[in-house]
């Protein structure tokens, strides 16, 4: 060290506060800054005048660290590969944590961590210092017999090590049970968690035992107390005349639900009429807040679940079936009681009036998504057989048009890609696995829902009354130069100004309509917007363009929607006085929360039960070969998805002929010697070599050209 002494003080508080806010003893520097045994006595020199001048500190451990190295808390998520990741408390990005700083937390712990790089553009990197507490008490998965004692490999990947069993713990549990787990150690460096189990979920060979271990993985409850049972059949009563008393009656209206053939909780009617040039447009939604009281057995229910849970072979509902498939379904020729948003609404898609009532409704017909479509195709036999209806749906379509013409002219991007349909046989095994296209029944109800809630939401932010938003933020700017990327191997470009408009994610969609990356790209587009959730403030929706917006439409099935209604019929009945209104600012910050956090679970949970049947269905796949588009591209290799929405990894250890090396700024994996590349959007042809249906994975091996 052959510096000033000044000088050797700025490059050691520099390192010290850049790159390293990890309490480090005078060793560890030396050893770090490559300073030799000899200077270390300098190097001491250095640091105890950083002390002195309160740039750093010293621990009583004699640890040296920057002052800035401050303390910040977030839950923990674990990744199969050993690193990890932070989710900050403040809701911020995610910190990326190495394998060797992680701590030995565990998957979901509440966390303290430290900053230890930062800057330059690139994800912050932290360090684990303390476990707060452990938030997963239970995990499910397969249970192994060994000796004198039992092991359970949990089906969730970020779970990293086997769960000893210790004999006499197994509760009978014997090899191929899948289980349920409570923890009692979560292990440490040399020793693995532990635990015992609490309940066998069932074989799993058996049907239904897959779903159902990701159903209880998630902790999503699948039985209603018997309290809640017990007070859904003492208010699911038949309506009577005096329910009906001060409300609007439009029983006389003609007026139509129109779902999927298998829905049971029907929780919205359409109805519509010409006034003059105008269309006078009823949106009729079940008035569950008549059942479900605040603070009742019900209501504490249905906000500990937030949202019913839509899976391959099962609907878990927020609302026990008394009232979810009963008094509160909008089924056709029974009375209903609902809250009704009556839109007047101009030629040109505005809303120049409205009135939102507590209503009391008649359902004519019960519609379905497929049957729609047909008529309004021109089907003889669906059209015979709502002959009735058919000037209202024809006039349906004419408006629905309009309005989606008039939100795509604002920018609303149109996420207009086939969803994934799993057909199971009677034994709960995927059979098929293909694109779920909507079609302009669907884009009716879509479009008259999102009109509603529209509506809704800009009426109670002007009237300054305490709410919950349905809110989505801008994406990063980072995330769409990542789509940038990707979409210019398709000749597309997505202008960017100081800030992402969603005029420009739809003309990229626009532009990408009708060709063969049209899914893809739509679906890679999704993945790079922010979450949408749930607020008390309004801050306007960037997948919609719209400056309002909240869930007013489906309170069966979701909770914000049963609150707002709540508000909305106080406020209809005189009776949101300060007291009710500061009761509800005091509230909906909670619940706001707890209904994201759900939502995301409830989506996961389903997410997880498509991959287990993808790969299901792709183990009888094995050996066949397929054409896709390469979705994904990382140093570990490359993902490829099917025109049947599978999709697949290609790791490098499978491209065998050459050394693939990956090319962040491009997402492209380019080969050493051959200089051939695998890009985002590229097509290639692949073949089944393995479906797991534990690890929900599938692997292809790309076809070469010899093959």
């Amino acid at each position: 060290m052959d510096q000033t002494f000044e000088k050797r003080k700025k490059v050691i508080y520099d390192f010290i506060r850049d790159d390293h806010y990890i309490p480090m003893k005078i060793k560890e520097i030396a050893i770090l800054l490559q300073i030799p045994g000899e200077q270390r006595g300098e190097l001491r020199e250095v640091l105890d005048a950083l002390v002195e001048e309160g740039k750093i500190s010293l621990s009583k451990r004699g640890k040296y660290s920057c002052g800035s190295a401050q303390r910040l808390s977030g839950i923990f998520q674990a990744h199969v590969r050993g690193f990890g990741f932070v989710t900050p408390a403040d809701g911020g990005e995610d910190v990326f944590i190495p394998e060797e700083n992680t701590g030995n937390a565990f998957q979901g712990d509440e966390v303290e961590y430290i900053i230890v790089k930062s800057g330059g553009g690139r994800r912050k990197e932290g360090k684990i210092v303390r476990i707060v507490a452990h938030t997963v008490t239970k995990v499910v998965g397969l249970y192994e017999k060994s000796r004198n004692f039992g092991f359970v490999r949990p089906d969730n990947q970020r779970y990293l090590n086997d769960i000893y069993i210790p004999a006499g713990k197994e509760m009978g549990a014997a090899d191929g049970h899948k289980v349920l787990v409570e923890l009692t150690s979560y292990g440490g460096e040399h020793a693995k968690p532990e635990g015992n189990v609490v309940e066998i979920i069932g074989h799993i060979n058996n049907p239904g035992t897959d779903i159902l271990s990701i159903v209880m993985d998630f902790g999503i409850e699948t039985e209603f107390p018997e309290k809640v049972q017990n007070q859904a059949v003492r208010v699911g009563k038949e309506v009577s005349p005096a329910d009906c008393r001060g409300r609007m009656d439009l029983r006389e209206w003609q007026m139509v639900t129109i779902d999927g053939e298998d829905a049971k909780d029907l929780d919205d009617a359409v109805s519509l009429t010409r006034e003059g040039d105008n269309y006078r447009l009823g949106v009729h939604i079940a008035d569950v807040a008549n059942y479900v009281q605040e603070g009742s057995a019900l209501d504490r229910e249905a906000l500990k679940r937030g949202t019913s849970v839509y899976l391959a072979d099962r609907v878990i509902p927020m609302l026990p079936h008394k009232l979810s498939n009963g008094i509160c379904s909008l089924n056709a020729g029974e009375d209903r009681l609902a809250l009704s948003c009556i839109m007047t609404v101009s030629p040109s898609g505005d809303v120049v009036d409205h009135i939102i009532a507590e209503t009391v409704i008649r359902v004519d017909k019960r519609m379905s998504y497929t049957g729609v479509s047909r008529m309004l195709d021109g089907d003889e036999e669906a059209s015979g057989e709502n002959e009735a209806f058919i000037p209202m749906i024809k006039m349906m379509k004419e408006l629905s048009d309009i309005v989606r013409g008039r939100r795509g002219k604002r920018g609303s991007v149109n996420f207009d890609f086939p969803e994934t349909k799993v057909v199971l046989d009677e034994k709960g095994r995927a059979v098929d696995i293909r694109p779920y296209d909507r079609n302009d029944a669907t884009k009716i109800i879509e479009d008259f829902m999102l009109l509603a809630n529209e509506t809704v939401a800009e009426e109670y932010y002007w009237r300054e009354i305490p709410f919950l938003y349905r809110t989505h933020e801008q994406p990063d700017e980072e995330k769409i130069r990542q789509l940038n990327t990707f979409v210019n191997n398709f000749g597309y470009h997505i202008h960017m100004r100081n800030e992402i408009r969603p005029k420009e994610i739809q003309k990229l969609l626009d532009r990408a309509e009708g060709t063969p990356e049209e899914a893809l790209i739509s679906r890679l587009t999704l993945r790079s917007m922010k979450r949408a959730g749930y607020t008390t403030e309004n801050t306007g929706h960037f997948g919609l363009a719209a400056k309002y917006y909240t869930h007013f439409t489906s309170p069966i099935r979701r909770y914000p929607d049963l609150q707002i209604h709540r508000i909305i019929k106080e406020d209809l009945r005189g009776r949101l006085n300060e007291e009710r209104m500061e009761h509800y600012r005091q509230i909906l910050p909670e619940t706001a929360a707890r209904c994201s956090s759900r939502e995301r679970t409830a989506d996961e949970a389903e997410r997880e039960v498509v991959r287990l049947k993808k790969a299901e269905y792709m183990q009888n796949h094995i050996g066949e070969e397929y054409e896709g588009v390469i979705s994904g591209v990382t140093k570990w290799g490359v993902y490829v998805e099917l025109p049947n929405t599978v999709e697949g990894l290609v790791h490098v250890a499978d491209m065998r002929d050459d050394h693939y090396e990956f090319m962040e700024e491009n997402y492209e994996l380019r080969g050493r010697h051959t200089g051939k590349s695998y890009k985002l959007g590229q097509t290639v042809a692949v073949r089944v070599t393995a479906a797991d249906r534990i690890q929900r994975t599938v692997n292809f091996e790309i076809i070469s050209d010899e093959d």
